[in-house]
């Protein structure tokens, strides 16, 4: 069974082998942050909220998800290892 460990495990490991860093985005005070922060060069970067297989993100995550995105930050949920590449791409490309 995949879980959301090991799909967290799968994006900082193709993250680095692109040339970034996924890092742990921590923000004490402010609850329902995304997990991760995906940095590329070029001053590229993204937030990344890891989920098990199926599961969605909870109310206060999506109204975070909301504001970022408002901000003009890229926001994705991810649930599966096979949606990591897109993901990636979307983020070194935009």
């Amino acid at each position: 069974m995949v879980s959301e460990k090991s799909i967290e495990q799968k994006l900082r490991m193709e993250t680095k082998k692109m040339g970034g860093w996924a890092v742990k985005f921590s923000s004490p005070g402010l609850d329902g942050m995304p997990d991760r922060l995906v940095l590329f060069p070029g001053g590229k970067l993204g937030f990344v909220e890891l989920k098990a297989p199926g599961k969605k993100m909870r109310p206060l995550q999506e109204k975070r998800k909301r504001a970022l995105e408002e901000l003009g930050f890229l926001v994705f949920c991810v649930d599966s290892k096979e949606m990591i590449g897109g993901v990636l791409h979307e983020i070194r490309t935009l």
